[in-house]
């Protein structure tokens, strides 16, 4: 079977999609490209061997010669888009946020729910992460013992513009510690403080939280949307016999005028590219069976970041603890 695959949204994220559809993906077809942007969709079509583009999204949500689509389009668009497709029985790989308005997931999960199978995997790429996998099998088989602390940062090299603020670094860079926190140690997230240091300049400052779980654990989590030196991302998970750690991989090291140096990637998206294959490949299982992967994020998982996230901001306002107040998880995303 043969897969059409519509890519919406040929930004940076749409066209490295569209490119492992493309290139990495057995039995998938890449069908279509969309962007709003014609002249994006053509040069990310041309690239890729695209069948076809547009940049009429509404209009490619209904086209019959899709099988499955990938939301790569803004964030604003999110819950409209996989409601649409939700009500014309098509599968969806959205891209995270499933949406930064907690009513928004909540109506992507009515409807989903209403149909009675799943629809929807959000994308949350560290999960197929090996590194994470290899945190995920320590615990699983006890090297660790219980699971007491994580602890998380995330740096970017500089934010995107100048307007981006705290509240941001929250709801746009941490959603994705937020849900490997939550898979790693199966939990749910109950109360969350933020904190921010001074900088002396005007750029945002780096983005410091502590989150409790339901399961009596603390899970740290930095957010350095301006880090100056690279994208470097990191984490520790610490148990009553022992911990593991991610390492950075670095394919060389430059040894030269009396210094060692290894380079930093620009961004996320090298550091991340064996997962984004895997979760891909994953995504047209799901397409093919109906049955969301194991390690999949649905769209309660996606519900659940944007609440962490939403719950953080209030507390990063409010300078105290939070609770995280999740509605009961339904019987269908047990």
């Amino acid at each position: 079977m043969v897969v059409r695959v519509a890519v919406i949204g040929a930004g940076v994220m749409g066209a490295d999609h569209a490119k492992i559809i493309a290139q990495d993906v057995p039995n998938a077809c890449l069908q279509l490209v969309c962007d709003m942007d014609g002249a994006r969709a053509r040069a990310v079509a041309d690239a890729t061997s695209a069948v076809d583009c547009t940049d009429d999204p509404e209009a490619a949500l209904l086209r019959e010669d899709i099988d499955a689509v990938i939301i790569a389009s803004p964030d604003f668009t999110h819950a409209l888009y996989t409601k649409t497709l939700i009500a014309r029985g098509k599968r969806v790989l959205c891209e995270k946020p499933l949406s930064q308005k907690i009513d928004e997931c909540l109506d992507v999960m009515a409807a989903e729910q209403a149909t009675g199978s799943p629809h929807i995997m959000v994308g949350f790429m560290r999960r197929y992460d090996r590194a994470y996998l290899d945190m995920r099998e320590a615990l699983a088989k006890g090297v660790l013992g219980r699971a007491l602390m994580m602890h998380n940062f995330h740096r970017n090299l500089a934010t995107p513009y100048p307007s981006f603020t705290g509240a941001m670094a929250i709801t746009n860079s941490a959603p994705h510690e937020f849900d490997i926190a939550r898979y790693l140690l199966g939990v749910e997230v109950t109360a969350i403080t933020a904190h921010q240091p001074k900088r002396s300049d005007d750029v945002v400052a780096p983005v410091v939280m502590v989150l409790e779980t339901d399961d009596d654990q603390l899970i740290t989590v930095e957010v350095n949307n301006n880090a100056a030196y690279g994208y470097d991302v990191r984490a520790e998970l610490v148990g009553e016999l022992g911990s593991i750690s991610t390492n950075k991989v670095a394919h060389s090291r430059l040894d030269a005028r009396l210094s060692s140096a290894i380079r930093y990637d620009e961004d996320w998206r090298g550091h991340y590219h064996d997962a984004y294959v895997a979760q891909n490949r994953d995504f047209m299982g799901f397409v093919q069976t109906g049955i969301l992967p194991e390690a999949a994020a649905s769209t309660w998982d996606g519900y659940a970041a944007a609440l962490v996230a939403d719950t953080g901001v209030r507390a990063l306002q409010s300078g105290v603890k939070e609770r995280v107040e999740m509605i009961n998880k339904p019987a269908f995303y047990a």
